[in-house]
């Protein structure tokens, strides 16, 4: 299988420079359901945990591993702090790559890599207590491309997505792991057709779709930045907003990023001269997921 590298060996060093010193290590976690592709799911559970947490699924890139993005984010300490719960998956893809593109990974109880993320969150929710409210998914590149793809899929599971660098739901479908098309941003389409996109991940639901936010560089040719437009039609076309923004925000969450607002479930931010391998934002992801820090305990 021919997997193409989303992140450089300088993105991997860097991140475990700015690794965490988080309280507690991971812990793999078995038998939790459906696991159709054998998904890792590893927990990671702080010392002290909220009475009803809420969870974080953080998704790591192609050529990551669990372990990788546990020691390269924040998330952990973050953990720590507000005593939520982190589920780290793990791709079982031997390039560590992610599946968004079958037919099953993109639909409801379907299969895929998805399924298995899916089961593992069910499983919180049901044997740790977890706030069903308050599950929400993060990543970056593949992780969040499949951040993308729990957002349409599991709509119904998560409340809110962050997904750094990736692409639209729905844009790396097809019979290999690999889009050339997507990736270089020669895919584009309407917002009806890339909302429908991602209405047809739960076939018959009717209810809320996650609130979800963008993120990509302007130099990023990895997973060219013409899909950060694209993910802007899609998402203002499931919220039903318009593909202009209602508040631009300079040098936000940093200098030279900027913000743009669509509405109170969606926004996007640009930054300016950054490429693939893009910062994770922590605080400002759990400011998005919670809008007001610290969890509820």
């Amino acid at each position: 299988m021919f997997v193409r590298p989303l992140l450089t060996f300088l993105t991997v060093a860097a991140l475990t420079v700015l690794g965490n010193a988080a309280a507690s290590q991971l812990q793999q976690v078995t038998n939790f359901g459906s696991n159709p592709t054998n998904v890792g799911i590893f927990l990671y559970r702080p010392p002290n945990v909220a009475a009803s947490p809420a969870l974080i699924v953080a998704i790591h890139y192609c050529q990551g591993t669990a372990q990788a993005y546990f020691s390269g984010t924040q998330y952990a300490n973050l953990a720590d702090q507000h005593g939520f719960l982190v589920i780290y998956p793990d791709a079982p893809d031997s390039g560590g790559c992610w599946d968004v593109h079958t037919t099953a990974t993109l639909t409801h109880d379907s299969g895929g890599d998805s399924l298995g993320i899916a089961s593992a969150v069910r499983y919180a929710i049901a044997n740790w207590n977890v706030d069903p409210n308050r599950v929400f998914a993060t990543g970056t590149s593949s992780g969040a491309m499949m951040t993308n793809v729990l957002a349409g899929a599991y709509p119904d599971l998560f409340k809110a997505g962050s997904a750094f660098a990736g692409v639209p739901y729905g844009c790396f479908a097809g019979p290999n792991l690999w889009n050339s098309a997507c990736a270089t941003g020669t895919i584009s389409k309407t917002p009806q057709e890339w909302g429908d996109l991602v209405r047809s991940g739960y076939p018959g639901y009717t209810g809320a779709y996650p609130k979800m936010q963008i993120w990509q560089g302007t130099l990023d040719t990895t997973l060219n930045y013409a899909n950060f437009a694209e993910g802007i039609k899609q998402w203002t076309n499931v919220f039903g907003y318009s593909t202009t923004p209602i508040s631009v925000t300079s040098n936000s969450p940093i200098p030279n990023w900027t913000r743009s607002v669509y509405g109170p479930n969606f926004q996007a931010i640009s930054a300016a001269g950054i490429d693939h391998n893009i910062p994770t934002q922590e605080n400002d992801v759990l400011a998005w997921f919670v809008e007001q820090v610290p969890f509820l305990s």
